[in-house]
């Protein structure tokens, strides 16, 4: 019997050593921040029941359920109907199934674990803007003969990088380049978003010509970081004046990503917390 019970527990580390999904539920703060937005909308609990629900079995799928229950509240407060929430809310659940899919699998391609929380909400969010279960595949094969070991936070913050110079109307394909090189160089994911988030800001350079995306890359391959990506042979910062670094919508994200392993948004995106935003995921943001 003691032996049947040392291994039933040495088979509970490994499964959880492993990274597998544990079981969360909605908080009892959330519960009652969600009902007090029900009580002032004047809703009954039965028009709630479905989203909670939907976010109670994501949860037992090891979905984290903070980010779900923000976005149910982001709704409630801004007066959306709780049926018109509800799709919302199932598309945000997909994003994550996705993100689980794709880190288990990159998993057994010898991408380290690292923080596999902060890892899932990016790359949900980075699929919610855009990128690509294929895409995300391929930043995993060409980081493979990197400097560093690539972590499955780096690889999310790669794929949210890839998706933010999309919006940026940069090609995929020069853009996971891009993204690529930089994490063969080791480039963390804070300064893999940075870089995103400066060729986003330059898009109109990258497509008149004025910039090169290839040049940029070789920058990176010769081990470039930074300010240094983007100085022209005088020492300035290249482009001219593209007006308010600092107070562009990224910077909290910036500084979040520092913070939080370099990880997305609370579950999603506005850019604003230490993991993807607290809005539901707040896959509505957007960099700027």
């Amino acid at each position: 019997m003691r032996r049947a019970f040392t291994s039933l527990v040495l088979t509970t580390l490994l499964v959880s050593g492993a990274g597998q999904a544990v079981a969360e539920s909605i908080s009892a703060q959330d519960r009652d921040e969600i009902g007090r937005l029900r009580a002032a909308r004047g809703l009954a609990q039965e028009e709630l029941t479905p989203l909670l629900e939907q976010v109670s079995k994501a949860g037992e799928k090891g979905i984290p359920t903070e980010p779900l229950a923000n976005k149910v509240k982001e709704g409630l407060a801004k007066g959306v109907d709780p049926k018109r929430i509800e799709p919302v809310l199932r598309q945000l659940v997909t994003h994550f199934e996705s993100a689980q899919e794709v880190l288990r699998e990159a998993s057994t391609r010898g991408v380290a674990e690292g923080n596999r929380r902060v890892a899932l909400e990016t790359l949900a969010d980075a699929l919610s803007r855009g990128a690509t279960v294929d895409e995300v595949r391929e930043l995993t094969r060409v980081a493979q003969d990197g400097k560093q070991k690539v972590t499955q936070e780096s690889l999310a913050a790669g794929a949210k990088s890839l998706a933010v110079m999309k919006e940026g109307k940069i090609a995929s394909q020069d853009g996971a380049a891009l993204i690529g090189e930089g994490m063969r160089q080791g480039y963390k994911p804070s300064e893999l978003l940075d870089l995103s988030r400066e060729v986003k800001r330059r898009g109109g350079e990258f497509q008149s010509g004025r910039a090169n995306i290839q040049a940029l890359r070789e920058q990176v391959r010769r081990g470039d970081r930074g300010d240094r990506l983007f100085r022209n042979e005088h020492g300035d910062s290249g482009g001219g004046d593209h007006g308010d670094r600092g107070g562009n919508a990224d910077h909290g994200e910036r500084v979040r990503e520092d913070r939080g392993s370099g990880g997305g948004d609370r579950g999603g995106g506005s850019d604003r917390g230490g993991r993807p935003e607290r809005g539901g995921g707040g896959h509505g943001g957007r960099d700027h």
